[in-house]
């Protein structure tokens, strides 16, 4: 997966102790994501913006806030978060690698 003519942040989003680390990035059209990596462990994030993750390299699991179910995903497979919501995600070996996309 590549990005052309993207205005990229030199200084990253640090998470963790460094444990997820993304860099931010606004594509041409002003859509906004980030590119990051998360070394094995458990880390839950909040959501103000709906946000699809799109794991591009790993494995992960995640649970959704509200929902019961732990689903595993694996590179080029994406999961939705919504907005003013949450996830927990774990990643049990290696580094999983991700897109977060901002859908609103």
């Amino acid at each position: 997966m590549t990005f052309d003519n993207v205005s990229a942040s030199a200084v990253a989003n640090v998470y963790f102790d460094g444990k997820v680390v993304s860099h931010s990035l606004t594509l041409e059209d002003g859509a906004k994501l980030t590119l990051g990596l998360i070394y094995p462990g458990e880390y839950h994030f909040a959501t103000e913006s709906a946000e699809r993750m799109e794991i591009t390299s790993g494995q992960c699991s995640v649970v959704v806030d509200g929902g019961d179910e732990s689903l595993i995903y694996f590179q080029g497979e994406h999961f939705e978060v919504p907005a003013n919501s949450g996830f927990t995600i774990t990643v049990a070996e290696g580094i999983c690698q991700y897109v977060c996309r901002f859908l609103s």
